[in-house]
């Protein structure tokens, strides 16, 4: 297993590992409206801008890309793993890498939390510091919580 900084060539791979995720994931949290809306804010442009300021990293195992995080400052951001792949440590192994790295920057560690994620992240120690409902449209809403850690 090896984690490796994202770059231009691996867009199309950050970007399938993302929105596959999603459209597999978060329909099972979330009504339709918010998963479209979920996937449109973490868009290939998005994730372009990231890659090109080094912010995303890609975890390989034998030869296969299955997840992803993205870390700008001390914040986490858009953390992955293919659907197939979850279950087997992969999301624990970025996580370690995640934080590690959030933390060569601060002593405190913020994510925004989905529903599917919340519950492995109050179980590494982060606590919910803010609640946020956003209208995506036909009565459909999209619930996360602000987490942070500190060390």
């Amino acid at each position: 297993m090896e984690i490796v900084i994202a770059h231009e060539k691996d867009l199309g791979t950050v970007n399938s590992i993302t929105q596959i995720t999603i459209r597999e994931i978060y329909p099972k949290y979330y009504p339709k409206g918010a998963v479209d809306f979920f996937s449109k804010h973490h868009s290939e442009d998005k994730i372009a801008a990231d890659i090109k300021n080094s912010k995303v990293y890609i975890l390989t195992d034998e030869g296969q890309q299955v997840g992803t995080v993205t870390v700008e400052d001390n914040h986490i951001n858009r953390l992955f793993v293919l659907p197939k792949y979850q279950g087997r440590g992969y999301g624990r192994a970025l996580m370690d890498f995640a934080e590690n790295k959030a933390l060569e920057n601060s002593d405190t560690i913020v994510l925004d939390s989905s529903l599917p994620a919340k519950k492995i992240y109050m179980k590494r120690g982060f606590k919910e510091t803010e609640y946020h409902m956003i209208n995506t449209g036909n009565g459909d809403f999209l619930c996360y919580d602000v987490m942070v850690k500190h060390k």
